[in-house]
């Protein structure tokens, strides 16, 4: 009795000869048998590996289950099948990769221009890595390529890091950085073979080329409005700090973000400002300057005299005239004595006296022009001077009767106006007389008046002193017939002449600076 053996007995594996598939996926062979009631299957790997999956088996045929799929499935699977003594073999190639996610880009935490910057690009869970190529783009220009084809052939999945360095420009911020990796092994069909990652560059760079725009302009008229915008490249956004040159306090002006508003411009808002930008990562700081110029009406006038406005004769004096203004401000200096006008010379608003003297003293005015407007100042200048050609009249004289008076005038030219005193000196004591309005009386003068009387004429800054010699004589007396006529004619004399001397005492007196009241004169005992 002889076995029966399946005619036309055959066997495949289902996918034949080829599988291409991905790490971590799942891959199932099937060795199927046709022509045979009775097959024995067993499966193995060519080099005799582990089978890396489960084997199940059928009536008719027998699978091997492999998942996940890793790198110890990447072998020849034979299916072995008996069939009583008959055997058949077939094998089929798995072929594996791993290509599972798109590249991840890295840059440095902080990207600043002009510094190196790193860009790292990393793709994970390849294999064969062998056959993974690396580009680095910035927008289409190629920075970098790096392939992996050596002599080593992995064996697992590995994480594939390619890192470019670079010198970071300006014009880089916002360009995109892209990381193309590809996977190209031959005769494998699988998709996707090229992933890529793109990743903007955010340079920090700045602040830089930081200026002042002024609006309408650097120069305004008082009363207008001003805007001054601080203008700088940066990033990111630099903050932005407004101060003024030489100011100590800080601006009162309306500042939002990077614009510093002045509503209403005043003159002392001219100046210098200054605005600085800080880069808040990389920590540069730029300033920018701007002069601002607000025109105006003389402004901030002055009129002062040095050392003193009161002077006395003989000493320097300088009136200087100063105005703080735009447009620039012309000054003249003149002087005014009544209804004389007399224009000084200044150089830079200066006008000096050397030496002072009395016809020096009046008034002076500066007045301040420019094209939007004038303003004028005025100060009196006092020069004071010693009391100066003093001038004496005795009346009826120096040599006079007992039991006449002897009136004493005296005039004077001083600034301030003179005090006088008179006084008798002998032995035994000093006889001093007051004066007011610079006349002196002695009544009913004795023998004892004769003498010498010193008139001492002063102020507060000087004096002059006067001799006068009075002789007094004793009276004579006569009885002829003509002593009546005499006396009348004496009388009438001594009358009209103390009229006229008073009447040119009178009109020397309006020539003098300063006054007196007549007061009746004392004779007081020192």
């Amino acid at each position: 009795f002889l076995p029966l053996v399946a005619k036309g007995f055959e066997m495949e594996i289902i996918p034949a000869h080829r599988v291409v598939a991905q790490i971590g996926g799942t891959v199932i062979l099937t060795c199927n048998t046709t022509g045979c009631a009775f097959p024995k299957f067993s499966w193995r790997t060519q080099m005799d590996y582990p089978l890396g999956g489960i084997v199940s088996n059928n009536k008719m045929y027998s699978t091997l289950t492999m998942n996940p799929v890793s790198t110890e499935n990447c072998n020849d699977y034979l299916c072995t099948v008996l069939c009583n003594k008959e055997k058949k073999e077939k094998s089929v190639k798995v072929e594996l990769y791993s290509f599972p996610s798109d590249p991840v880009i890295e840059t440095n935490t902080s990207l600043v221009v002009g510094e190196t910057a790193t860009v790292i690009c990393k793709i994970h869970d390849v294999f064969p890595s062998n056959h993974l190529e690396v580009l680095l783009k910035k927008e289409e220009h190629i920075l970098h390529i790096e392939t992996f084809d050596g002599d080593v052939i992995s064996t697992k999945t590995e994480t594939i890091t390619v890192a470019y360095s670079f010198n970071l420009a300006t014009e880089d911020n916002g360009k995109e950085i892209t990381c193309v990796a590809r996977l190209q092994i031959a005769g494998m069909d699988f998709e996707p073979k090229e992933r890529l990652t793109s990743l903007k560059l955010n340079a920090n760079f700045g602040p830089q080329n930081t200026f002042i725009y002024a609006s309408p302009g650097n120069s305004s008229m008082e009363g207008d409005s001003l805007k001054l915008t601080c203008v700088t490249e940066s990033n990111p956004p630099a903050q932005v700090f407004w101060r003024k040159h030489l100011a100590k306090e800080t601006i009162q002006h309306f500042i939002e973000n990077n614009v510093l508003s002045i509503a209403n411009a005043r003159f002392t808002d001219s100046g210098q400002y200054i605005c600085e930008v800080i880069n808040p990562v990389t920590k540069k700081t730029e300033k920018a300057t701007v002069n601002i110029v607000i025109q105006a009406p003389p402004k901030n006038t002055t009129l002062t005299v040095f050392p003193s406005s009161s002077v006395k004769e003989g000493e320097s004096v300088t009136i200087s005239c100063t105005a703080a203004s735009v447009p620039a401000v012309q000054i003249i200096l003149e002087k005014k004595i009544g209804d004389v006008v007399t224009t000084l010379k200044t150089e830079d608003g200066k006008y000096t006296i050397d030496k002072a003297q009395l016809k020096d003293a009046g008034k002076y005015e500066c007045t301040f022009i420019n094209k939007f407007g004038n303003h004028s100042l005025d100060i009196e200048l006092v020069v004071k001077v010693p009391p100066q050609n003093i001038t004496v009249l005795i009346y009826p004289s120096e040599n006079v009767e007992e039991g006449e008076n002897v009136t004493i005038m005296c005039s004077t030219y001083s600034n301030p106006p003179s005090q006088m005193i008179l006084k008798k000196v002998n032995q035994d004591k000093e006889i001093i007389l007051p004066s007011v309005n610079g006349t002196f009386t002695l009544y009913n003068v004795t023998k004892n008046d004769t003498g010498r009387y010193l008139l001492d004429v002063f102020n507060e800054v000087g004096n002059n002193v006067k001799v006068i010699e009075i002789a007094v004589v004793g009276k004579l007396e006569k009885t002829d017939r003509i002593m009546p006529m005499i006396i009348a004619f004496s009388c009438v004399t001594a009358i009209a002449i103390p009229v006229v001397a008073i009447l040119i005492y009178v009109s020397r007196q309006a020539k003098i600076n300063g006054s007196y009241s007549l007061v009746k004169a004392l004779r007081l005992k020192v």
